[in-house]
Order: structure tokens, then sequence, then C-alpha cells
């Protein structure tokens, strides 16, 4: 079955940074569309960036435009998001999804908290 294991959250400084990292697993990589959603206390999940694995398009919500990278390691079925110049409103749980074959799965999801 479809498995996405997340890592990489913590604690960080307003201004610092953060690598996640999204393991995937029973399903085919290469078809697929992989995304980093994230959900604030008392808030809606919202996407924060996305790839498409075959072509490596990208797409980002506006609030993270050139803070945060998301990147693919085909060969680890892997992908990352890297968080730089993180901002307090950048705190939430943030999920991994891949939507494959008009399907979509989610991680559980890790917490990243930026605060002083």
């Amino acid at each position: 079955q479809v498995q996405l294991v997340e890592s990489g959250g913590g604690l960080v400084q307003p201004g610092g940074s953060l690598r996640l990292s999204c393991a995937a697993s029973g399903f085919a990589f290469s078809n697929s569309a992989m995304s980093w959603h994230r959900q604030a206390p008392g808030k809606e999940r919202e996407l924060v960036a996305r790839i498409v694995i075959d072509d490596g398009s990208t797409r980002y919500a506006e609030s993270v435009k050139g803070r945060f990278t998301i990147s693919k390691d085909s060969a680890k079925n892997t992908v990352h998001l890297q968080m730089n110049s993180l901002k307090t409103e950048d705190t939430a749980v943030y999920y991994c999804s891949a939507l494959h074959w008009g399907a979509r799965s989610w991680g559980q999801g890790t917490q990243v908290t930026v605060s002083s």
C-alpha cells in the first residue's frame, strides 16, 4: 500500500531554515505528483508546493515563493521541501501528499514551529 513518511520538522527561530523530506513507497513514483501541504491551528489545510515527478514542473503558494523550494530524488523515491527565511506564520503541521492515477494519499504530518 501507499506509504508516505515525513521527517525533518522541528523548532527553529524566525529567519532560520529547515528541510523536510518525504519517503514514498507502494506506487509508481515517476507517474505521480507530489506536494506539501500545511495546516495551522484553527485554519484549513493549504497547498504549499507541488512537483510533477516526470517533468519536474513546480508550483508554489504565493506566501512561500522565493523562500521554499520543492525538489525530488527519483532514485530514492523522495521529495524534499527546503524552507528558508522562516516566519512565525509558517508554523503548522506539514503533510506530504501523493496524487497517483486520481487517488490522493497523505503522510502522518510533521510539526514545524517557528518561534524565538
